[in-house]
């Protein structure tokens, strides 16, 4: 009997067969490289069946994630006969005037990277949870570590839905019920992601000597958009985009009504833009201090 590869006896074990990666995946990974550096602009890729070799995946598989990455113009040249380039700036398809709008784990990131060159960073965010800023700090906290980055003072604010309100969403397709299963696990999520920002920034108070402050408040509503506003002159705008789905709480499977938030379509305005893009800007800042300094309330990360 001949035994496949990946079923192969390990110290009389059977090898537990890798799970395929996605196109999504390859994609993640790929674009990762080329934020790093690591592929830089101008250099060829592996060739394709390089690449599926490398990941353990079909060729097709491949030539979709150099797909989405060529539409977000970090590649040129995606094609059956020959390597992909990497683009000669990848960072200015991503951040100029003309970048087309991308998801919010592709267009924020180096937005907030951009944003941290400054001496003064201010970051005002709005939104279900703050998994997505959080995703997004990493780069520059990165490079404040390696000491390719240092402000002088970083200020954080974060509005989020209260606790105690009823949420459009996420939300049951069943509706609520005693102990609001659905409801406590956005909760435990709000919570924790707000926890981890907090404590990342905070953080570079005693490692860097930078002064930071990081603030949340409780909205009394849930908001069907995230926004995200830098330094005074550029805001980032996505909808949340309802969907039925399934999710496991408890092991016991539940059907709700939920939005993916991290890959939300992310529309960027600033004065870069020119004057309609910098008056959204500029209005979007006036909207969210208006709802810090009036109906918003204190917001305790506690369960």
């Amino acid at each position: 009997m001949v035994v496949e590869p990946e079923h192969a006896l390990v110290d009389g074990l059977k090898r537990p067969q890798r799970p395929q990666r996605t196109h999504r995946e390859v994609a993640d990974e790929l674009r990762a490289r080329i934020r790093s550096g690591r592929l830089r602009p101008g250099q060829r890729m592996p060739t394709q069946a390089q690449l599926a070799d490398e990941f353990g995946v079909e060729r097709g598989t491949v030539r979709q994630a150099l797909r989405i990455l060529q539409s977000e113009r970090l590649l040129t040249n995606v094609s059956k006969g020959s390597p992909a380039t990497v683009a000669p700036d990848p960072g200015a398809a991503l951040t100029g005037p003309a970048a087309l709008p991308a998801p919010t784990t592709v267009a924020l990131a180096p937005r907030i990277a951009e944003a941290f060159a400054s001496p003064h960073v201010e970051i005002d965010a709005l939104c279900l949870t703050s998994v997505s800023l959080t995703l997004a700090l990493g780069e520059p906290l990165r490079q404040i570590h390696a000491g390719r980055r240092k402000p002088a003072k970083i200020d954080v604010r974060v509005l989020l839905p209260g606790r105690n309100i009823d949420l459009a969403f996420p939300v049951a397709v069943a509706g609520r019920g005693d102990g609001d299963p659905v409801h406590e696990r956005w909760l435990a999520m709000r919570n924790a992601q707000g926890q981890v920002l907090r404590h990342n920034l905070l953080g570079l108070r005693a490692t860097h000597g930078i002064d930071v402050s990081v603030s949340f408040r409780a909205l009394p509503f849930t908001p069907p958009v995230k926004l995200y506003l830098l330094n005074g002159t550029e805001a980032l705008f996505a909808y949340y985009t309802l969907s039925r789905r399934e999710h496991e709480i408890e092991h016991e499977p539940v059907e709700m009504y939920d939005v993916e938030g991290i890959r939300s379509t992310l529309f960027a305005f600033g004065q870069a833009g020119g004057v309609r893009d910098g008056v959204f800007a500029k209005q979007s800042r006036l909207w969210f201090d208006a709802l810090w300094e009036t109906i918003s309330s204190e917001l305790l990360l506690t369960t």
